[in-house]
């Protein structure tokens, strides 16, 4: 079973930033209990599309954390462990790209 601390030391890992978008976008589908909130959601959207290259890292680092936690406050943090344990080193956004 894993913990939050097992995810965010695999989110670490390597300079980690984030996964690539497209891969965030995958991992954000896993998160259960979404919902949208105003003009927003809960929890918030990962780091995408326009607001990519926009966004610092720490910000993107701040929000996978965000992701993360909630993942772990509903249940979900085994199986969002298990899709970061099987992104190759190329899916992932490191510090200084």
């Amino acid at each position: 079973m894993a913990t939050l601390e097992d995810a965010l030391a695999e989110a670490n890992r390597n300079n980690r930033v984030c996964p690539q978008p497209s891969k965030w976008q995958q991992l954000y589908e896993l998160l259960p209990a979404r919902q949208r909130i105003g003009n927003g959601w809960q929890p918030a959207l990962p780091l995408i599309l326009a607001a990519w290259w926009d966004t610092p890292d720490l910000l993107k680092i701040a929000r996978l954390q965000e992701h993360l936690n909630w993942a772990a406050a509903h249940g979900a943090l085994d199986a969002v462990y298990a899709f970061l344990c099987t992104l190759p080193e190329r899916e992932w956004h490191h510090l200084g790209e």
